[in-house]
């Protein structure tokens, strides 16, 4: 899992990003997990819920913690097919990272955030395994990831 957290901070570094990459000691897969393991409000959270397309792209809705991304929204506001979710395989295959790890950012995807996730000032995300986070703020995961604010959570 090292690998995939050195990626990470490589990427922050590379892309001069404001962003503070965290490694901990205890699972953070879930957002009661994380938020528990950085002491902190899970309403900070985020979820970065891998779609793929009916040409196997990857799209990325960016949803609050509680929230769940709804893929006829997505599908919608892309104006194609209803996406479905991606599996393991193929979220590893295309971000590069393993399930429970991925980041809102630094590989090829569209980036939906909902506008929910702009409420906060800066947001916790995946960190590039299940035992790292990274905390950002908003406004430069946006400008990162190129990520649309639109609703796509349920």
């Amino acid at each position: 899992m090292e690998k995939y957290e050195n990626i990470m901070k490589k990427y922050i570094e590379e892309n001069n990003l404001s962003a503070e990459h965290y490694i901990l000691l205890e699972s953070c897969h879930s957002v009661e997990e994380a938020a528990q393991a950085m002491d902190t409000s899970s309403d900070k959270f985020v979820k970065n819920i891998c779609l793929i397309d009916e040409n196997k792209s990857l799209i990325v809705a960016i949803v609050k913690g509680e929230d769940r991304a709804s893929t006829t929204r997505v599908g919608k506001e892309l104006n194609i097919s209803k996406p479905r979710l991606a599996n393991e395989i193929e979220i590893f295959e295309q971000t590069g990272f393993p399930v429970g790890g991925v980041p809102s950012f630094g590989y090829k995807a569209i980036f939906l955030v909902d506008p929910k996730v702009t409420e906060q000032s800066h947001i916790y995300t995946g960190g590039g395994s299940p035992h790292s986070l990274i905390k950002i703020s908003v406004e430069e995961m946006l400008k990162v990831n190129e990520g649309r604010v639109v609703r796509v959570r349920k």
